[in-house]
């Protein structure tokens, strides 16, 4: 029984924990007053009443009495620099002195440098501190938790509203000792013992880090048995990886022990504390406690030779290391009371640094320099730096030397990206960028976009496109297919094998396995993945007496290899770690005793099929088979391509609604090219989209005026500022597009599609842009001219910042951005409406009588003599996807007062009706082609009297396309045909319009009383193609042949949904492309047993037979055209030729002739 000792070391942590917490808090009487005796230049304020520095100490009473700001609104703070970094415990505040000037509530920021700049909270929220009530009487309020830093800014929140912001303060804290280390991401220090192996049974250990990178080994010490200790960052988390004497667990391999913190990458400081007593864990990061137990055989963590802090080397391989190392900076590192970094500065012999590469400071100096001055500038920098000097090795001095003897070499290095050719004058370089895919002067910029979202964007529908998902980083262009759908735009991303795949002879011995080629490397296809909000891969395996993955707790027969190249028992709609299949969870296998369709070991073919959808997972990268060898035992395999919809990046927005908010990001490193792009919306004069400060260098880019985008950038040689002017308002409430770039050879700025701003880089003086603040986004570091505003798809050197996650946590910062419609309506076509997504917009073709993603694809339709399409206004019908009946009906209890009507058509035939509608009291309206192909528009209103309208411009029965539109206004109606204005007219007030009860398209079935001239045009109907018909907001056609079990429609005789394209004459030479908007690699259905298709060679033969007897008959169908045709032409040509037009060929006399000729049309308007 361990129970007493459990307990024993849980008491002894607790009071570990509770003695530890005692000292924070009591910390040897930290409170005496800091700010009493600073001088007034120590003081700085957003503005000043008397324009100048006021003091500002608790109980000042000379001059001013205290700092009032020029202005009082929720932008000013009062700042104090404290001269050096403090420990901070308590502060007090008075009001401004003689006055009815006094703050009620404020807040606390620190800072280390006076541009990054951290909040103050408490119970994880910014803390508000209640201030004063009168301008005499001091507050004072002690910090829950002490803040280490040389800056504190007081930040005004409520004042009295008699009067004005009014302050005078104190902090109060005491000298603060600390042993700081900078890591550089290629170096580690090594603590060896004194002794071979270092065994405890209680471990302390406690840091505090800053970084600017989201992963690295912090520390890192490991025993031969299994014995292990690490603490790393792993996408800005702190994972603490603990085993004592458990030789199955690997670093490698093993879960975190605990996991603690978010955005710890942010270059604000973060403590650390690991209590260890045995197998009881206390993990505590900045103010969060976890508690655990590991796991281990023992209580001792043993340890051999050494530990190591900022990486992990290799043994062996000296200035390697296994994982990537730590980048930043560590303070007061203890370990078991061991001041780390102290040994380290005094040099004692436990301290090793290891590092990646001999590291040499070549200095340009003067000509007139000897090698002695060159080496005594080199020991005064490893110096002042805190390195061990050391004298030039032979190593540096060959590297000083070229780098002395091939300065003037501009192609040395090679700053031209992506594998650009760099050539060269005596004063600068060129690079050539061809077959690169990148372009820019220095081939910093992908040709390709980043997403399909983008391509659809930019209006483009299905098809083949290369992708280049980090922009202008270091990752190439991929191949995928973008399947723009109207709802959802799918990426899709082919691999070598999609075809059913036979397998056989397949054991635990010699597995089967194949592996997959998706075109690209493992990188591009994560982060396609990555930068998706869903990915899915239909996996499907057919067998007959072959078994798939066993049973829940067995070994699998059949598993794939993930992107990680671990194996995975489960299979596709069954979700990670649970070893079943789809029918498994659905309790609808063929055998409920097993948990997959296949594992029932049937003799009969069946197969289990689902999708793959966990994105850590994917893409699926090889397959293996083993059960296949047994007798009549066979499978059959298929993976479908990699698919993936929803762009995280384009549509990553936020909403700045206080022009002192922003969010703050790890600093921006481009030392040599950088390049910055977003989308923006504002009702704001100006504001500040972005900023990054330096020492001396900056980066800075906003919206300066309503009109103008301002671009600020520093290197060291001074600023330089590019602006681009609109000739429109930028404050429009509209996206704008930015992007912004600097290298070697230029700086830049573009604004949506205006005239590009440049300005060529000096050859001379500083070329690095060096920063190390945070980053600022929709503000600045002094919390001024902040932006008011949206800011979407921000990307930095073709990285995405995540603005939404960002601004969960950010007060006066929501995540996404509504409107997109009111900027990106106009790209919905053809009556199709723009609805608003999270995400995006999409268009809504329901009341057009086109489809797609933007409402541009016609809906044709080929109709033979006699077909009819009827369509039936008696109840609302909704043509929507869900049949909601919010969509736009024809109610049957009122007269329409518009009509518009609109379609396309092609035919060679006369008479035609092409559209007829019927109203109640047998009053229609009819468009037909007459004999002599001429267009007519029949309104019969009354028994009495039908208004003809005819255009004859030219005979519409051509085997052209036409387009005709008919609207009518209340009385006033107007016709165009093929774009063209062709009548306009006006219905007398006697004129009565009735309710629609039908519109029927092509022949007209019913048995209706028809005036002669529409009755000709019906013998036969409509021959030919009509597209994209509409009748006010009803699309019959599109409601025929997308919804006619739902729809009131009905169809006599043969629709064929076709293209109307291919009726269309063309030229000979014309070569007719038809691009397929369908995924071409969708799916199949393979989910019946495949008795057929993989087991025998019969199908094939019945294939070929079934294809010569089809040729055989297309042949006598050819030969009994051909002969029909004939007798026709020699028919015609005994007929009067004044009865066609005289630019009407024989062979359109041909398929316009009828048996029964049929009178030219009268009574007419003609146009």
């Amino acid at each position: 029984m361990d129970s007493v000792p459990r307990l024993t070391s849980v008491l002894t942590l607790l009071f570990s924990g509770l003695w530890h917490l005692g000292l924070t808090a009591t910390n040897y009487n930290c409170d005496d007053p800091l700010a009493s005796l600073l001088s007034p230049m120590a003081f700085s304020s957003s503005s000043d009443l008397t324009g100048t520095h006021s003091p500002a100490q608790l109980n000042w009473r000379v001059g001013t009495g205290g700092w009032s700001p020029a202005d009082s609104n929720a932008q000013q703070w009062l700042q104090m620099d404290l001269g050096n970094r403090v420990e901070i415990t308590a502060v007090a505040t008075q009001g401004r002195y003689g006055s009815s000037d006094w703050v009620t509530s404020y807040s606390l920021m620190f800072s280390d440098t006076g541009r990054n700049w951290k909040q103050y909270k408490q119970e994880d929220s910014i803390w508000t501190f209640a201030g004063n009530m009168n301008a005499d009487s001091v507050v004072h309020h002690k910090l829950l938790h002490s803040v280490r830093a040389r800056f504190v800014r007081f930040v005004p929140l409520e004042w009295n509203p008699s009067g004005k912001i009014g302050m005078r303060v104190e902090v109060y804290g005491c000298s603060y000792k600390s042993d700081v280390a900078d890591f550089d991401g290629r170096s580690s220090l090594l603590y060896r013992f004194n002794q071979k192996l270092m065994s405890t049974l209680k471990d302390v250990i406690s840091l505090k880090f800053k970084s600017m990178q989201g992963d690295g080994v912090l520390f890192h010490g490991e025993g031969q048995r299994g014995d292990h200790i690490t603490l790393e960052l792993q996408k800005g988390r702190l994972s603490l990886h603990l085993n004592l004497d458990d030789s199955k667990a690997r670093l490698s391999s093993s879960l975190p022990s605990a996991t603690l913190g978010s955005l710890l990458d942010d270059q604000h400081w973060h403590s650390v504390l690991i209590e260890r007593v045995g197998k009881q864990v206390n993990f505590t990061v900045d103010k969060h406690t976890q508690h655990f137990r590991t796991k281990g055989e023992t209580d001792a963590l043993d340890i051999d030779y050494e530990l190591s802090f900022g990486g992990i080397p290799v043994p062996g391989k000296p200035g390697t290391f296994l994982k990537k190392n730590f980048h930043g900076c560590i303070e007061n590192l203890y370990y078991n009371g061991v001041n780390i970094i102290d040994l380290a500065k005094r040099r004692k012999h436990q301290i090793y640094t290891v590092v990646s590469q001999p590291i040499c400071f070549v200095l340009m100096v003067s000509t007139t320099l000897g090698y002695g001055s060159i080496a005594n500038q080199y020991l005064l920098l490893t110096e002042a730096v805190g390195y061990e000097a050391f004298l030039l090795s032979p190593f540096c001095q060959l590297i000083w030397f070229f780098s002395f003897m091939f300065s003037f070499i501009r192609c040395l290095p090679n700053y031209c990206e992506h594998g650009g050719s760099c050539s060269q004058s005596w004063t600068t370089f060129y690079c050539n960028c061809s077959d690169t895919s990148y372009t820019g002067a220095t081939c910093h910029n992908s040709i390709y976009e980043q997403s399909c979202e983008v391509y659809r964007h930019q209006g483009n529908t299905a098809g083949f496109f290369y992708i280049d998902s980090d922009g202008s980083g270091p990752l190439g262009p991929l191949q995928v297919y973008c399947n723009i759908t109207e709802d959802k735009i799918w990426t899709s991303v082919q691999h070598n094998n999609t075809e059913l795949t036979r397998v056989r002879g397949a054991n635990a011995e010699k597995p089967y396995a194949m592996a997959l080629d998706y075109g690209g490397s493992m990188e591009q296809l994560e982060a396609v993945i990555d930068g998706s909000e869903h990915c899915e891969q239909e996996v499907a395996y057919h067998c007959r007496r072959s078994r798939l993955l066993n049973t829940p707790d067995g070994t699998p027969f059949t598993w794939w290899i993930g992107r990680s190249n671990e194996r995975h028992p489960y299979w596709g709609g069954s979700p990670p770690g649970v070893q079943q299949c789809e029918c498994g969870l659905d309790e609808s296998c063929l055998d409920i005793q097993h948990f997959c369709n296949c594992d029932a070991d049937k003799d009969e073919w069946t197969n289990d099929t689902g999708f793959l959808s966990f994105k850590d997972h994917l893409p699926v990268t090889q397959i293996v088979i083993t059960d296949t060898d047994r007798s009549n035992s066979e499978a059959a395999w298929r993976i479908g391509p990699l698919r993936c919809y929803g762009d995280r990046r384009f549509w990553n927005a936020v909403s700045f609604y206080t022009e002192a908010s922003y969010l703050h990001f790890p600093t921006f490193h481009a030392e040599f090219s950088a390049d910055i792009s977003f989308f923006f919306k504002t009702t704001a004069l100006s504001g500040v989209f972005l900023e990054n400060l330096g020492i001396k260098d900056f980066i800075r880019l906003e919206i300066s005026s309503p009109s103008e985008i301002t671009f600020a950038i520093d290197v060291g040689n001074g600023p330089v500022e590019l602006v681009v002017q609109s000739p429109s308002l930028l404050n429009d409430n509209q996206w704008h597009y930015v992007r912004a770039e600097r290298n070697l050879k230029e700086t830049s700025l573009q604004v949506d599609n205006l005239p590009r701003s440049t300005r060529e880089t000096s050859e001379e003086g500083h070329f690095r842009l060096q920063l190390n603040s945070q980053l600022f986004v929709g503000g600045t570091s002094s919390r001024q001219k902040g932006f008011l505003g949206c800011i979407r798809s921000l990307h930095l050197n073709g990285q995405k910042l995540d603005l939404e996650e960002r601004a969960k946590v950010t007060s006066g910062v929501r995540p996404g951005c509504p409107g997109h419609c009111s900027s990106y309506g106009s790209i919905c076509h053809n009556g199709g409406k723009c609805v608003e997504k999270h995400n995006g917009y999409l268009c809504d073709c329901t009341n057009s009588p086109y489809e797609g993603p933007f409402c541009k694809k016609e809906v044709s339709a080929v109709f033979e003599a006699g077909t009819s399409v009827t369509y039936m206004f008696q109840e609302p019908y909704p043509v929507t996807k869900n049949i909601s009946l919010s969509s736009s009906a024809i109610y049957t209890d009122s007269a329409p007062s518009k009509e518009n009507i609109a379609f396309s058509f092609v035919t060679a035939q006369t008479p035609s009706l092409l559209l007829f509608v019927n109203s109640s009291s047998q009053d229609f309206l009819a468009v037909l082609l007459c004999k002599n192909g001429s267009l007519q528009v029949r309104y019969h209103l009354n028994k009495e009297e039908t208004h003809v309208f005819t255009i004859d411009a030219d005979n519409f029965a051509n085997r052209r396309m036409h387009h005709l539109k008919i609207n009518r206004e209340g009385r006033e109606l107007t016709i165009q045909m093929d774009h063209q204005l062709r009548l306009s007219y006006n219905f007398s007030p006697e004129v009565e319009f009735r309710v629609i009860r039908s519109l029927t398209l092509g022949r007209v079935t019913e048995n209706l009383s028809l005036d002669s001239e529409v009755a000709k045009a019906n013998a036969l109907g409509f021959a030919g193609c009509l597209s994209s018909v509409q009748y006010n907001h009803i699309a019959p056609l599109k409601a025929a042949l997308r919804h006619a079990t739902v729809a009131p429609v009905t169809v006599h005789g043969t629709l064929m949904e076709s293209s109307c394209d291919f009726m269309v004459d063309s030229d000979v030479d014309a070569v007719t492309t038809v691009h397929s908007s369908s995924d071409p690699f969708g799916k199949t259905d393979e989910r019946e047993p495949l008795t057929n298709a993989v087991r025998s060679d019969s199908a094939v033969i019945g294939g070929v037979i079934a294809v010569v007897i089809f040729i055989i008959f297309c042949i006598i169908g050819i030969m009994t055209r051909f002969l029909y045709q004939h007798k026709q032409s020699h028919r015609t040509n005994q007929m009067k030729e004044k009865e066609y037009p005289e630019n009407l060929d024989s062979s359109f006399r041909n398929d316009i002739d009828l048996q029964n000729t049929v009178s030219e049309c009268k009574r007419e308007y003609f146009i």
